[in-house]
């Protein structure tokens, strides 16, 4: 019995060593993982300013284009106007050409020399100054309204061409930003989730160790006098009908391959198959257990306790009065588990013994 206990105590040791260091190795990824969320969290903001940035200059170039549009549609709206002119006083001019070219030539020497008198000699000249600049002027108007309307058209033309290229590069820049911010946001929020994964994991390793831990004490100083038993005493039931599928004691393990030593029996079952109270008592624990998954304790007096492992789920809670053979949970594979079955062990003082001295 002594062997016994010092072997499972070296095994509940060697748990609570292997969740430690998993905890820890946990925890140093998610430290690594905090200063990289942390150097991509500065990164993003820099490429938010620098989005910030460019959405601001690419806002200023689209209010310099649409105001430089604007301009465009008024001076288009005044070159109609001011075309009309050009061709209204272009008609005109073009009148008194025809006129000229179906008339002849007027010889200004008979005008002159159609005059009464000197009087209307001066009065014949000076009207006939008035027609020769008006003609000229009426000629040089038209020439520098349509040079005007050329030079504004051409100006504002470039002005539209500077601008396109400068919305078109600002609008790029403040894609090719965007996109950046998305893609980091992205990888942010990745890692938060890898780190919120990590502390999990993380804290449910630390659980499991206190866990432990807390058995180990009960293990050590549990002074509850045990029961007298015999071997095969019939004092309790098999829990589920099913074959043994893995002996108490030492084996090797079905998932980490390694020698351990083995605090119960396993029986195979089916998926919700009824798992029955090997003996009335008190249920001291109903929940998750790390390694165990959904387990029961039943505490049965004298420092004899019993615990089902692996269920699929439970039907008992803590502090429930249990007789032998009742349901407390239902045949599953949680926790480490190869497949379903009923992990079975009964404790002496908390600490694993063979359930056999009992069944």
């Amino acid at each position: 019995m002594a062997v016994q206990s010092a072997t499972a105590l070296a095994s509940l040791e060697d748990d609570k060593a292997s969740y430690d260091a998993q905890a820890e190795e946990k925890r140093q990824q998610s430290e690594e993982l905090a200063g990289r969320i942390e150097s991509l969290s500065e990164e993003k903001r820099i490429l938010d300013e620098e989005a910030e940035a460019a959405i601001a200059e690419h806002e200023a170039c689209k209010a310099e284009l649409d105001a430089t549009e604007a301009r465009l549609e008024e001076n288009e709206e005044k070159l109609k106007k001011t075309q009309a002119d050009y061709e209204d006083k272009t008609e005109k001019l073009g009148k008194r050409v025809r006129d000229i070219y179906i008339n002849g030539q007027i010889s200004y020497m008979d005008v002159l020399f159609g005059a009464k008198d000197f009087s209307d000699l001066m009065t014949r000249m000076d009207l006939l100054k008035r027609v020769i600049k008006q003609d000229y002027d009426l000629v040089q108007l038209v020439l520098a309204e349509k040079a005007d309307i050329e030079r504004t058209k051409s100006s504002l033309e470039k002005d539209k061409a500077v601008q396109v290229q400068q919305e078109e590069k600002a609008r790029a820049a403040r894609d090719e930003r965007e996109i950046k911010v998305a893609k980091r946001k992205a990888l942010l929020d990745r890692m938060k989730n890898d780190k919120a994964v990590i502390d999990a994991q993380y804290d449910e390793l630390m659980a499991a160790s206190k866990q432990v831990e807390e058995m180990l004490r009960r293990s050590s100083y549990v002074s509850a006098a045990p029961a007298a038993v015999g071997g095969g005493s019939g004092a309790m039931l098999w829990p589920m009908a099913g074959p043994v599928t893995s002996e108490f004691g030492w084996r090797v393990h079905p998932i980490t391959g390694t020698q351990k030593f083995h605090s119960g029996v396993d029986i195979g079952g089916d998926y919700g198959q009824p798992i029955a109270a090997a003996q009335g008592g008190t249920v001291e624990y109903a929940g998750w257990i790390s390694g165990y998954g959904n387990a029961v304790i039943i505490s049965h007096g004298g420092g004899i306790s019993t615990l089902y492992g692996h269920c699929q789920s439970l039907a008992v809670g803590v502090g429930q009065q249990v007789s032998r053979g009742e349901t407390v949970a239902y045949c599953g594979s949680t926790g480490n588990s190869t497949g379903p079955h009923c992990h079975f062990e009964v404790r002496q003082g908390g600490e694993p013994i063979s359930p056999y001295s009992f069944l």
